[in-house]
């Protein structure tokens, strides 16, 4: 008897459950209602929007490209090696024209511009980006060697190509930055924030980076879109080269304006440093410590410190008092 109860209580229940389901349908209509609405983000057309999963995909691909045997599991030798990139520009070729395509594609329709014929543009640049990748790759060595001699905690360059965070937001950077240059909508961004994710380090596609160019630990730096940073460049985790507040209303004017500082050769910059001004420009040479903040231009050759501050230690220490006042406490 009392199993049957329970059979009749369940069979209560699933019909309960179908009734609350019978709900969804007019809760789908009032979703898509609102898909049509003026303050509604939606997508709504035949034409699909770039992906981020195939931008994710062109990283990878190209990393394989750039860095021939770390990131793959089979074996790259002098045998097959040609085969080896062979294959990999061809899908590489592919994959970015096709995202190109579908970059340029939406930013016409979006601004209702006439036809530029999106798919040939699209190929176009996806050659011409493949032409820049021994570039690339000779710029890219180049900030492996800064790092090794950065790092005195760095034991080989296989240990920073595998795993040093600042080197992947470089690389992939330097991805972006080719495609900002050739004015390729949308995907440079979506790329340089992939790496922010990962990273914590975000560096704006349009920045203008030199050779050399070593991020240490990296978690934190910020690098704006205007900003210019020489050859052989070190900086630190949490560095800001930021733009000065934008007063209200004022954001159209600015976004063709430079707004983030300019350093030059050599510089160092500790961790915490905060660096603001498209008028702000640090000499070669200079070196900045750690939690000072920039707004006007620093000489070359100069090296610029917080005082420093005072210690309080509280507390005994076997045999004598090691409280040290402060003026304040006096």
């Amino acid at each position: 008897m009392e199993d049957s109860n329970k059979q009749d209580q369940c069979k209560k229940r699933v019909g309960t459950g179908g009734e609350y389901r019978e709900e969804i349908p007019g809760l789908v209509q009032e979703l898509v209602r609102t898909c049509f609405q003026e303050d509604s983000f939606a997508h709504i057309s035949p034409e699909p929007l770039p992906s981020l999963d195939s931008s994710i995909d062109i990283i990878e691909r190209a990393r394989r490209i750039l860095f021939p045997g770390y990131f793959i599991s089979s074996r790259v030798d002098g045998m097959n090696l040609e085969y080896y990139l062979g294959e990999e520009e061809t899908s590489f070729f592919q994959i970015l024209s096709e995202q190109i395509t579908l970059c340029i594609r939406h930013e016409c329709l979006r601004y209702n511009q006439p036809c530029t014929h999106c798919e040939e543009r699209g190929q176009e640049a996806a050659l011409e980006f493949l032409k820049e990748l021994p570039r690339l790759r000779s710029r890219l060595s180049k900030d492996v060697r800064a790092a090794l001699a950065g790092d005195p905690a760095a034991q080989s360059y296989d240990e920073i190509i595998f795993s040093y965070p600042g080197l992947f937001a470089i690389t992939v950077y330097r991805l972006a930055h080719q495609l900002f240059e050739q004015g390729i909508p949308l995907m440079p961004r979506i790329m340089t924030e992939y790496a922010h994710g990962k990273t914590g380090i975000d560096i704006h596609p349009g920045a203008r980076i030199g050779e050399s160019f070593f991020i240490d630990h990296g978690t934190g730096v910020v690098i704006g879109e205007t900003t210019v940073i020489g050859n052989r460049v070190r900086i630190y985790q949490g560095v800001t080269l930021g733009a000065l507040s934008v007063p209200r209303g004022a954001t159209e004017k600015l976004r063709d304006r430079k707004r983030h500082p300019t350093i030059e050769d050599d510089v160092i910059i500790y961790s915490g440093a905060t660096i603001l001004g498209g008028d702000t420009l640090i000499g070669a040479r200079s070196v900045i410590g750690g939690n000072v903040w920039i707004t006007e231009s620093i000489p070359a050759d100069m090296h610029v410190f917080l005082k420093r501050p005072e210690l309080v230690f509280r507390g005994k220490s076997i045999g004598h008092d090691s409280l040290k006042k402060t003026k304040e406490d006096e």
